[in-house]
């Protein structure tokens, strides 16, 4: 038995249509956007506990709009256009804040943001010596307790950090490390801009202008010599 043919014009007939499953696409869509897009809020490290704390160290001036975000989920939860709402401006401060909170998600941390022990905005480093051998010694920057020293600390409690080295007897330097006076290691306190990228310096008026700007230079230079030189 030969098999049924269906003519062309009638095929496209038979053919479901997108707007047949549009309502069941559209939700099976919305909720799949909606998961996906749901922002991961991670949770505070011991350096940067809360939002006036996340602002000062990401620096520009953003620590002025503490006030305006109410919580920590409000502040990586919280769109753009909410933050204009709220008064967050400039553009470019808000995109500077997604930057960071975007990097703090994904434990992306400046100086300091693998510090354990942090008491009121400070956290103390001292040197650890580890022989290797009986030849060789080796020394390495730990975050301790506050006011406590390295022989009192259990083994298993010693933070080794990122970013500090010993220099000398027993000097730690580092971001933000200041020595403290009469006792080995370092403090480091909280600091606004700590963790601040900093803008580059625009020169002759940025890209946009820089061909104008060197334009008009070289005429205005033009111009003096001929003048000193006797044209006018």
């Amino acid at each position: 038995m030969n098999s049924l043919r269906i003519p062309p014009a009638l095929r496209v007939l038979l053919r479901p249509t997108l707007s047949a499953c549009a309502p069941a696409c559209q939700a099976r869509w919305s909720s799949s956007e909606s998961s996906s897009s749901t922002p991961k809020i991670p949770s505070p490290i011991p350096l940067v506990p809360d939002v006036e704390t996340f602002l000062t160290v990401i620096g520009r001036d953003l620590k002025e709009h503490a006030a305006k975000i109410p919580s920590w989920e409000a502040l990586f939860t919280l769109s753009s256009d909410q933050m204009r709402e709220l008064g967050i401006e400039p553009p470019r401060s808000r995109r500077y804040l997604l930057r960071w909170r975007q990097r703090f998600a994904e434990g992306r941390f400046g100086p300091g943001g693998d510090f354990k022990y942090v008491q009121d905005g400070k956290a103390d480093l001292k040197v650890l010596e580890v022989d290797k051998d009986p030849l060789t010694r080796e020394r390495y920057v730990v975050n301790v307790p506050e006011g406590q020293k390295v022989e009192e600390t259990p083994w298993d409690e010693l933070v080794r950090v990122n970013g500090y080295k010993v220099k000398g007897p027993h000097t730690v330097v580092g971001p933000y490390a200041l020595p403290v006076p009469g006792k080995a290691g370092a403090k480091v306190t909280v600091t606004e801009g700590m963790w601040e990228d900093r803008r580059g310096h625009k020169v002759d008026g940025g890209e946009r202008r820089q061909a104008e700007v060197r334009f008009k230079r070289r005429v205005a230079e033009r111009k003096a010599l001929r003048e000193k030189q006797g044209f006018y």
